[in-house]
């Protein structure tokens, strides 16, 4: 009977997939030396160099205190750099942070094909967007 309540709990169901989606990623961004998040932030900041802090966090739906923390990363690790205009904070890469990308997109398009094979590239997609829709109307 516990495993019909966890089959039918969204919250049980979205963290397990978290856990594994997570383990699929690490291994998938482990070439680059940076986590699955710093690669898809330092994506942001080669998209948009000097993007804010504050752009940063709402695109990574994560708060700005993490956003200091991962960007002190970046920046330790010689990929980014932080400008401060005012109170604002703006992200640039460094040309190690440019020089990354290329890995940065083989690890995405790795992490995509691993769990593309599991799932089928469709299923995978609509996966994708429907969870992408959920968060978004639970956030509201």
């Amino acid at each position: 009977m516990p495993e019909k309540y966890l089959e039918n709990c969204l919250y049980f169901t979205v963290n397990k997939l978290s856990r594994v989606i997570s383990k699929m990623a690490e291994e998938s961004f482990r070439p680059t030396g940076i986590t699955p998040t710093h690669g898809f932030m330092m994506m942001l900041v080669n998209d948009k160099p000097g993007i804010s802090q504050s752009e940063l966090a709402e695109e990574l739906h994560m708060t700005p205190s993490t956003i200091t923390r991962f960007v002190d990363k970046l920046v330790v690790k010689g990929l980014a750099e932080r400008k401060v205009q005012g109170k604002m904070s703006h992200i640039h890469p460094t040309q190690a942070g440019t020089e990354i990308q290329t890995d940065l997109e083989k690890a995405w398009k790795a992490l995509y094909r691993t769990y593309s094979s599991l799932l089928g590239e469709e299923e995978g997609k609509a996966l994708t967007k429907a969870t992408h829709l959920a968060a978004g109307q639970l956030e509201s």
